[in-house]
């Protein structure tokens, strides 16, 4: 059996997602999700992967959204291509605890010492236990 076209799908599936509307075919750009608990619809960027129950939208269907009589929307910021400032804080954390030397057993570590260890995780003892 051959694979068609480059991406070994069918010639109608395209690797680029596109707008949930029904004969909309522009690539999506942000994504809605409700939260039916809160009432309120949260319209973002276009999620890493595709969510069973978020719906992803083309730049003009997001800027024409409307919610239910009752609901709010909460549109998140968004900059084409960019990461968030939170992402960028969030990384740049990771890099650094990463960067750190791992403590000795038995060597304090801030407030608490290590006890023992299991695989991956440690037992911490508080300094205020002694």
């Amino acid at each position: 059996m051959a694979l068609c076209g480059p991406t070994g799908y069918g010639p109608s599936v395209s690797p680029v997602r596109s707008c949930s509307r029904t004969a909309c075919r522009q690539p999506a750009v942000f994504t809605l999700t409700y939260v039916y608990a809160d009432s309120t619809a949260v319209l973002g960027p276009l999620a890493t992967y595709v969510e069973p129950h978020c719906y992803d939208l083309c730049a003009e269907h997001a800027e024409r959204l409307t919610a239910p009589r009752g609901w709010e929307v909460v549109r998140l910021p968004y900059e084409p291509g960019a990461p968030s400032g939170d992402d960028l804080e969030a990384l740049a954390n990771a890099v650094r605890e990463a960067a750190r030397p791992a403590p000795a057993p038995g060597e304090p570590t801030g407030q608490a010492v290590e006890v023992g260890r299991r695989g991956h995780l440690r037992v911490l003892k508080s300094n205020r236990d002694r």
